[in-house]
């Protein structure tokens, strides 16, 4: 057994299909904890944390943002909190808002938003919307396994499709396949593209890091899947973790462009607020022997920090191991067919505007 797995059981619990076994405390909260090892809380197959789903009612769906590093300025989350359990998410932060952990929280407690397709025409129906494409899994992935019971991801697609509005999809699931009946009509009409992300490609690896994803290898097939329906694919190699799984990336892009991605995108780890701590004591968990070396390497990239808010270098990194995996990346793409853009020009022109009940409709 590997040096570094045997170090595993010496450091934090590890629970079967989550991320993460903490729950440091929401930072918003006035109090603070101390967790103390009384001996009375450890976990059993009786007491294991389970999902639990609350209903969320938004009084809009359509979230806006002017980030000039981001291609899209529009977005829609149909759930709050990801029971993929990812270690490394981004989103993870956002449960402090509810006073919830980061941590253990994230992964468990979650919000679905039921009314979410209901309040989207509403929204495109207003004089004011001016339509540009949607994109859906910016925060939370749109087919985690909650959806396959809310069915709202698919309702929002049902209300894009009716009024040919465009969208972009980013998900670690194959649950997406399900939706093919109504993306390979919208594929036709150039309105809809689907990125798939892969971080690597080996199980052990995967299971650890997002623990109730989608199988790589299933990933692939996923995106070979939509790509034979007629749905333009891409792939998303993020994030860029160093001594974890950069030196997949050459591999993930050739064979995501064998199963007939044609764009990609890379992402370097980010690790805002808690994610930090959180993704520290997994390296200490699973990878304690590089712990060090990652962490280093990636304040390295940050300019001493351990995160860089600032637009387009908090995407990619600065420095020389950063503008290497830049370099490598472009190579890779340049050699595998892949056009290294994020960017996807969709049509928005064929977009109808919703008439709700009681609206005049149009004369033209």
């Amino acid at each position: 057994m590997p040096e570094d797995e045997r170090s595993t059981k010496a450091n934090k619990p590890v629970l079967k299909g989550r991320g993460t076994a903490s729950k440091p405390d929401a930072r918003y909260l006035k109090h603070s904890r101390d967790k103390i090892d009384d001996g009375w809380d450890h976990e059993t197959e009786d007491n294991k944390p389970v999902t639990t789903v609350t209903i969320e009612k938004p009084k809009s769906i359509i979230s806006r943002n002017k980030s000039p590093d981001i291609p899209f300025d529009q977005s829609i989350n149909a759930y709050r909190g990801c029971e993929h359990g990812c270690i490394y998410c981004y989103a993870r932060p956002t449960h402090a808002y509810y006073d919830l952990s980061p941590g253990l929280d994230f992964e468990t407690k979650l919000f679905a938003k039921p009314d979410a397709a209901a309040l989207l025409e509403k929204e495109l129906a207003a004089p004011s919307y001016q339509c540009s494409s949607i994109a859906l899994g910016t925060n939370t992935d749109p087919y985690q396994p909650i959806e396959r019971e809310y069915h709202t991801t698919r309702e929002i697609i049902q209300v894009l499709k009716k009024h040919q509005h465009p969208l972009t999809i980013v998900t670690k699931s194959s649950l997406v396949e399900r939706d093919i009946d109504l993306l390979a009509p919208m594929a036709e009409k150039k309105l809809v593209q689907v990125f798939i992300s892969i971080t690597t490609l080996d199980h052990q690896l995967m299971q650890k890091m997002e623990p109730r994803a989608t199988a790589p290898k299933r990933r692939l097939q996923t995106l070979s899947n939509l790509t034979q329906a007629g749905i333009p694919t891409g792939v998303m190699f993020a994030p860029v973790i160093p001594v974890i799984n950069d030196s997949e990336m050459e591999t993930i892009l050739k064979q995501a462009a064998e199963a007939g991605a044609i764009n990609a995108g890379y992402v370097l780890l980010r690790l805002p607020h808690e994610i930090k701590d959180l993704f520290k004591e997994w390296l200490d968990t699973h990878y304690p022997l590089k712990t060090s070396h990652v962490m280093n390497m990636l304040t390295d990239m940050r300019g001493g920090k351990h995160n860089d808010p600032n637009f387009h270098s908090r995407m990619i990194g600065t420095g020389v191991y950063a503008d290497l995996i830049k370099k490598r990346f472009a190579k890779a793409c340049k050699q595998s067919g892949l056009i290294a853009d994020e960017n996807v020009v969709l049509d928005t022109q064929q977009f109808v505007r919703p008439v709700l009940s009681g609206q005049q409709h149009s004369l033209f």
